[in-house]
């Protein structure tokens, strides 16, 4: 399931299970290919748009875009930047 961000309750909703949270930006060619790869997989995925919520973007230091964090349970578990196939990511997620 894929949810937008719409204020600064991130921490609410990594709470629980595995949850992808991509930060983006509307303009960002790989963001949209890797939205397009996550739109089609069985996961917890948070947008976050890098425009809207810069602040946000800049307490995890992000630097680069897609930059995608993976939590488990509220905590940090693995993260990567730039696109990646579904089975790279799959891979990413099952070696957790």
């Amino acid at each position: 399931m894929i949810r937008y961000l719409e204020n600064n309750n991130l921490n609410d909703l990594i709470k629980d299970e595995i949850t992808l949270v991509d930060f983006y930006a509307d303009w960002c060619g790989p963001c949209k290919m890797l939205g397009s790869v996550l739109e089609n997989m069985d996961l917890n995925v948070i947008k976050v748009n890098t425009d809207q919520f810069q602040d946000l973007a800049q307490q995890y230091g992000v630097m680069s875009i897609p930059t995608v964090f993976i939590f488990k349970n509220g905590k940090e578990v693995s993260k990567f930047i730039g696109f990646r196939s579904k089975e790279e990511i799959n891979d990413i997620i099952n070696n957790l």
